[in-house]
């Protein structure tokens, strides 16, 4: 580290200039090693991206982090282990881009890499709630944050998809920890945060549409595994009573991709680690939305959501007795009932609308006095099973026809 005394903002500054750089340089020579050991990314069905692409773009975002943490963070104790931990991950996930390991496999270098840290105490052993105050966990800490570690690794990996969009969504996620940690007084982990965040934006460099590289499995649970650290280091080992949902609000958007895309595979009982084409950018590529216009309003409400975490922590609107201020929370309800409402049109409104805006094309060549409700209950049936895409190439056929 360059100074004993605690890192200040300008640590966290330079930390990030310097993974940005690092990344920024290092990626075409991960480039260059993909394509010689063949860890390419043919296209597929399910992807969006029409060429074949190299997919080791994780090496090099470890590489930047790993020389900015030896220089601005301990490399002693926890933040040590956060290093080893992700070695490890970014090994196992290099593999994985390699040989395409199988599940059980990749879950067991998962559980390792997370294991690395919690046993050297990046592991909750307590919490705060309202109401019901301080909760010890004790030795039962371990296992929970591991499967927490685990859970957020693959939360990030289900929602690198498209070109840029797990490096924009993680580099506004590990910002907003920027700010909350220093706030906390972590200031170790809002640097370890702002690393994380240069790395994603020099690696964003490389991949914002059209990307020339993917980050693959190596870097998607890399990064997953940095920022579930940072949520333990930086917000969930404090005393704050909100610390325990700040987390969840700042990664809100890769969260609720898995959870819609989990539910729908058990929905229709297929294994919930096969892919398919159900994640949010495969939705608003379904209603016509370009690959730039949707990571856009992925990073826009992104932002949003870390913008309410941060806002959480701030905004005074309770005491340190829990009294709530009655003009602080009326604005705090808002501003979440703002994010709610535009959560939803995004996730469910917009596809809706522009799917029913089709199949009533589509229904009313086929039944010219087809009804309200049964254009309501065809969009219904259709959305649940998945037919987006052929209701889309019929009604484009239809308008070939009649042009």
């Amino acid at each position: 580290m360059l100074s004993a005394m605690p890192p200040s903002t300008w640590d966290a500054l330079a930390a990030a200039a310097v993974a940005a750089l690092l990344v920024v340089s290092l990626t075409p020579v991960a480039v260059r090693l993909a394509h010689r050991i063949g860890a390419v990314d043919e296209p597929r069905e399910r992807g969006l991206s029409n060429i074949a692409m190299p997919r080791l773009g994780g090496v090099a975002i470890f590489a930047g982090v790993l020389v900015s943490a030896i220089l601005f963070l301990p490399m002693d104790g926890r933040f040590g282990a956060i290093i080893a931990g992700a070695a490890v991950i970014t090994v196992v996930g290099a593999l994985d881009d390699i040989f395409e390991l199988s599940a059980p496999l990749k879950l067991g270098g998962q559980v390792l890499a997370a294991l690395i840290p919690v046993l050297e105490g990046v592991r909750v052993t307590s919490f705060t709630l309202p109401l019901i105050h301080r909760v010890e966990l004790g030795d039962v800490g371990i296992p929970l944050t591991v499967m927490g570690i685990v859970l957020i690794m693959n939360v990030v990996n289900f929602s690198d998809g498209i070109d840029g969009l797990a490096a924009g969504v993680c580099a506004i996620a590990a910002a907003a920890f920027v700010v909350i940690a220093f706030d906390l007084e972590r200031a170790n982990a809002a640097v370890l945060s702002a690393i994380i965040a240069g790395a994603a934006l020099g690696f964003l460099v490389h991949n914002f549409h059209p990307a020339t590289v993917f980050m693959g499995d190596c870097g998607s649970n890399l990064l997953g595994l940095l920022l579930a650290c940072v949520a333990v280091e930086g917000t969930l080992k404090t005393q704050s009573v909100i610390a325990l949902v700040l987390p969840l609000v700042i990664l809100a958007v890769p969260f609720l991709d898995t959870t819609f895309v989990v539910l729908k595979r058990l929905k229709y009982r297929r294994p919930v680690y096969q892919a398919d084409s159900e994640h949010f950018h495969h939705r608003m590529d379904r209603i016509g939305f370009s690959t730039r216009r949707t990571v856009l309003y992925l990073y826009a409400w992104t932002l949003m959501l870390a913008g309410l975490a941060i806002a959480m922590r701030f905004v005074p609107y309770s005491d340190n007795s829990g009294h709530l201020n009655p003009g602080w929370a009326g604005f705090m309800v808002l501003l979440g009932a703002l994010a709610l409402v535009a959560s939803v049109y995004l996730v469910y409104v917009l596809e809706i609308l522009k799917f029913k805006r089709l199949d009533t094309i589509r229904l009313r060549r086929l039944k010219p006095d087809a009804s309200e409700e049964e254009i309501d209950s065809d969009v219904v049936e259709r959305l649940g099973t998945g037919e987006f895409d052929a209701v889309r190439r019929e009604t484009e056929e239809f308008e070939r026809l009649k042009s």
